[in-house]
């Protein structure tokens, strides 16, 4: 009777060695996941970070400088359009400027600049960031207003008001991201010291709060006046088409919104979208274990793609018009003219 009972002891203790095992097994098959999203992060910062932002500040750079060259130096009557996008590339040049020390900083894990300039880089990426949209919205608009009005007659068109509109967007966006100060801070890991992104920074739960609310006025609001007045070229642009009347070539103004609604739709989407999940996952109420680490991983990849605008933003001078392409290639040409003769 007692050698049944332990056999049967034997049996019913089985199922439990079984299923502690089973959570063993589970367990140290989550770390091992856990451990090699951990490696892509890392390696990620190191090397994809700092590629990509370097190939951004190459191409970026080539390009800024270009167009801001030809403003200056080629173009002699400004409209409204071409505020907008000189502005556009001051924004880009400068956001362009600070990218070396995070080029530094991430192929080298360490920062090196002090917390002045970790809160200075981090507001002029974001500065950039919004007031990109807004100036690519802008042009938009005057893109459709000149479809519209083709001499240029609507006082929304006059250069003077593109001036106000222009300093009203800077200060807009400086108030906008000035609350981002709090959250941004350097963090010292080890003998290093890290200047932290800024959703990974401050506290996530009035963070969280903050990033949404950017998110719906830097962002969702001016993408949504960008489809408005893109819907409004089509209408116009099919209307016209039945009338048979063309005042201006329409396929250009055409193809440049619908190129800068892609730039916000790819570019910016996924970042605006990672930030946030980012900022929540860092919240006591996310469930714990490898999300976390999903998260900064994929957090990561969408970072460089979102300010990649800065690179692919010059792309809009040759497509606006207004002889801009030809102006500088036929100064170009003169200045090589002349610096040939003068050799010779």
């Amino acid at each position: 009777m007692s050698s049944d009972t332990a056999l049967g002891q034997k049996l019913s203790a089985a199922p439990g060695r079984v299923s502690v095992k089973r959570e063993a097994v589970s367990r140290m098959s989550q770390n091992s996941s856990c451990q090699n999203w951990l490696v892509a992060e890392n390696i990620l910062k190191k090397y994809y970070l700092s590629t990509f932002y370097g190939i951004e500040f190459v191409l970026g750079m080539l390009g800024n400088i270009t167009v801001v060259f030809g403003y200056l130096f080629c173009l002699k009557n400004w409209n409204s359009s071409n505020v907008y996008l000189f502005n556009l590339s001051i924004s880009d040049f400068a956001f362009l400027c600070t990218l070396p020390m995070l080029i530094r900083s991430y192929a080298n894990d360490n920062w090196i600049y002090g917390d002045v300039l970790c809160i200075f880089n981090r507001y002029v990426l974001h500065a950039n960031l919004y007031t990109s949209i807004l100036f690519l919205t802008f042009i938009s608009i005057d893109r459709y207003l000149l479809m519209k009005y083709p001499f240029r007659e609507h006082i929304l068109q006059k250069k003077e008001f593109a001036i106000l509109i222009s300093l009203a967007v800077w200060v807009l966006v400086t108030l906008e991201v000035l609350p981002i100060f709090p959250f941004i801070n350097s963090d010292q890991s080890g003998k290093d010291t890290i200047c932290k992104d800024y959703a990974s920074s401050g506290n996530p739960k009035y963070n969280l709060i903050y990033s949404l609310c950017l998110t719906l006025l830097g962002f969702l609001i001016p993408l949504s006046v960008m489809c408005f007045f893109y819907y409004k070229m089509v209408v116009f642009l099919k209307r016209r088409s039945r009338q048979q009347v063309t005042a201006l070539p329409l396929d250009k103004p055409l193809r440049l919104v619908v190129l800068a609604v892609a730039i916000f739709s790819v570019l910016f989407t996924p970042y605006h979208i990672m930030r946030n999940v980012r900022i929540a996952s860092r919240l006591d109420s996310w469930p714990r274990g490898c999300s976390q680490e999903v998260i900064k991983t994929l957090y990561i990849v969408t970072r460089p793609l979102a300010f990649l605008n800065s690179a692919i933003n010059p792309i809009f001078y040759f497509l606006m018009g207004d002889h801009f392409r030809e102006m500088l290639i036929s100064k170009l040409r003169q200045y090589f003219k002349s610096l040939t003769s003068f050799r010779t």
